[in-house]
């Protein structure tokens, strides 16, 4: 099988993944509050469940590269989200419902980092933007599909979230089967790197285990958590719109699906863009960042939506380019921790910015907004301090 088929069926996988917990998390806001949720514990919440989706990494990555049970740890993790999002449906308290949206990000936790390494195998032959954007595209279609599934059962069934999350058990099954049969026909990814070995820099040899890593990842490191730490939830977004009476809870899905295809349309074009220019295109990030506050949390319906698919750009860069720049930066022998510990610090951030937004929300929003547009200024200034490979 060739790196590009490897990236697709990689991308398949994913699309029937983000089928599943993309389709829960559209409604992950409106749900807790259905339960007595507040806007705090919304924020805590998903801001928690993304601390544990990033900072487990700093367990599951080093893991990864001790053991190079890559694809073990890569399905071990699907198994464990494509489980607790139906589970989520039938959850009838808040405590419940709670554990199961962590323990779904707990899953993209075990299997991110082995992932993530499989996939930067192949991108090495592909290019790293092209084949992470493609990658990343592909999980939006499902990312959009889901969502609008979920939206057409709340609306069949007037609000009622045990069938809507419910039917995501079955492309979750899909994802299992898949997984098996590309670990069947590729057990060793990383022949892809290898065979790309001529093109490597004298500073990143692909077989590199030992050492420490590259103080360019710290600072890039550092970077990603200031833009991260100022990236809103999308629990905290929807519930803004359902709580100011801006839409129903059956149309946030359907907003969702619309900012996932913003998302998968800007990972496609800063990843070419990366493959052509390098990590300057990362500038657009911090900008978008601060722009999701400034829109998303008015009381205008068409301007709050736009808030939204400014944040699903912000999405698509954060979820595809962010992650090529790594495998750019670091030895292969080395990479899955660096995703550990990369995702792990990031991790910080999330929780912190989902407590910070979701608390300053109900304080005052622009207050809200001139915390965030002043971290994104900061985060500019680390981008421009962190020495990224040139194109």
């Amino acid at each position: 099988m060739g790196p590009w088929r490897f990236v697709l069926w990689f991308g398949t996988v994913s699309l029937l993944a983000d089928f599943v917990y993309e389709g829960a998390r559209s409604v992950t806001g409106p749900l807790l509050a259905s339960l007595g949720a507040s806007s705090l514990v919304v924020g805590v919440v998903t801001g928690a469940g993304e601390a544990a989706a990033l900072g487990l990494r700093l367990v599951s990555g080093p893991l990864a590269d001790r053991t190079r049970r890559f694809w073990g740890l890569a399905i071990g993790g699907y198994a464990l989200t494509v489980v607790s999002v139906p589970l989520l449906g039938v959850a009838g308290v808040l405590w419940a419902a709670c554990v199961l949206v962590i323990a779904e990000r707990v899953g993209k936790a075990v299997r991110s980092p082995a992932k993530d390494t499989l996939l930067s195998h192949a991108t090495a032959a592909t290019g790293r933007g092209r084949g992470f954007a493609v990658h990343e595209a592909m999980d939006q279609v499902g990312a959009v599909v889901g969502p609008l599934l979920v939206a057409g059962v709340l609306a069949l069934t007037g609000g009622d979230y045990g069938p809507a999350l419910g039917v995501l058990a079955v492309p979750g099954l899909a994802v299992l089967g898949l997984l098996f049969r590309l670990r069947a026909r590729v057990p060793d990814p990383e022949a892809y790197e290898r065979a790309a070995a001529a093109a490597a820099t004298p500073e990143q040899e692909p077989d590199s285990r030992g050492g420490p890593l590259p103080r360019a990842f710290w600072t890039y490191a550092a970077f990603t958590t200031a833009t991260t730490t100022g990236l809103a939830t999308f629990g905290v977004l929807s519930y803004h719109l359902v709580e100011r009476h801006l839409l129903s809870a059956a149309w946030v899905p359907v907003l969702y699906a619309a900012a996932m295809a913003t998302d998968a349309v800007a990972a496609l074009a800063t990843g070419w863009l990366y493959d052509r220019h390098g990590a300057r295109v990362l500038i657009a990030l911090p900008v978008l960042t601060a722009g999701v506050v400034t829109l998303a949390f008015t009381d205008t319906v068409a301007i709050a939506v736009a808030g939204s698919l400014v944040w699903g750009a912000a999405m698509g860069i954060q979820e595809s380019t962010l992650r090529a720049t790594v495998a750019d930066l670091v030895p292969s022998g080395r990479r899955a921790t660096a995703y550990g510990l990369f995702a792990g610090v990031v991790g910080a951030a999330s929780l912190a910015g989902g407590a910070l937004i979701g608390g300053l929300y109900g304080y005052s929003i622009p207050v809200l907004i001139t915390v965030v547009v002043a971290v994104q200024v900061l985060a500019v200034l680390l981008l421009a301090a962190t020495r990224t490979p040139r194109r």
